[in-house]
């Protein structure tokens, strides 16, 4: 089971996006919390401590204690809203977890041994990872931090799928609940990456003549000759 964080709320009754933005402009975090068959309340979050929390992976994957004064609810985090330039958070979505009910939880995927991988050691290879999270359904006090998957065997050219993934017990990955073995989805590989140099394309030497025939046939001054003929035809003769 993941960690447990604690995080300190107050109600709020103002909504709306006006509201929202004093509240940000104040050092809040909006947030709504809902599930649980009851209805949503709108709460809010010191900025500061959400950014904090947040840096940490297992904060993602975990049980959260959301205290409001004297009461407290088990909740997990759905959604993070950020501000697309900005080291912000504009809003939280929290799901309530009750004990006895199943809930759905992307959980991140811990390589472990990439170093020491045949594949890289011995064939020199590259590891690639496809999938770096996923998700599980399970009983909260199930809920896993993350999930090791063990490459230190894989070889060159070789690759290992989600069903390579060892769940503990009361923990199923969501992906795989109809999906026949061989058709599941690979996550890590480890190939022999080649770099491909494209060369420039280089005109042959009749083209480069041609091209610089036309090149001096545009770039010509008229002959003397040539210019005074063109100036005659232009002249009148008053009579």
């Amino acid at each position: 089971m993941g960690q447990e964080f604690d995080l300190i709320a107050d109600y709020r009754e103002d909504q709306g996006k006006g509201a929202s933005r004093r509240l940000r402009l104040e050092g809040k975090v909006p947030a709504i919390i809902y599930g649980a068959g009851r209805p949503p309340r709108a709460l809010t979050f010191d900025h500061s401590k959400v950014v904090r929390q947040l840096e940490n992976e297992s904060f993602y994957s975990s049980i959260l204690n959301i205290k409001v004064g004297e009461k407290s609810q088990a909740a997990i985090l759905k959604d993070v809203q950020r501000h697309p330039s900005k080291r912000q958070i504009l809003h939280l979505d929290l799901q309530r977890i009750v004990e006895d009910k199943q809930i759905k939880m992307n959980v991140p995927i811990h390589y472990v041994g990439e170093d020491v991988a045949v594949g890289v050691k011995e064939g020199g290879g590259t590891v690639t990872k496809m999938v770096t999270d996923v998700e599980v359904t399970c009983l909260p006090k199930d809920l896993p931090e993350y999930l090791d998957v063990d490459i230190s065997q894989l070889e060159l050219n070789e690759m290992l799928y989600l069903t390579d993934i060892k769940v503990p017990d009361g923990v199923e990955i969501v992906a795989l609940a109809h999906v026949e073995e061989e058709q599941a989805q690979p996550i890590v590989s480890i190939h022999i990456i080649k770099e491909e140099i494209i060369e420039e394309e280089v005109p042959e030497e009749e083209e480069l003549e041609a091209i610089e025939g036309e090149e001096g046939e545009e770039g010509e001054a008229p002959a003397e000759g040539a210019a005074a003929e063109d100036d005659s035809k232009t002249e009148t003769t008053d009579e």
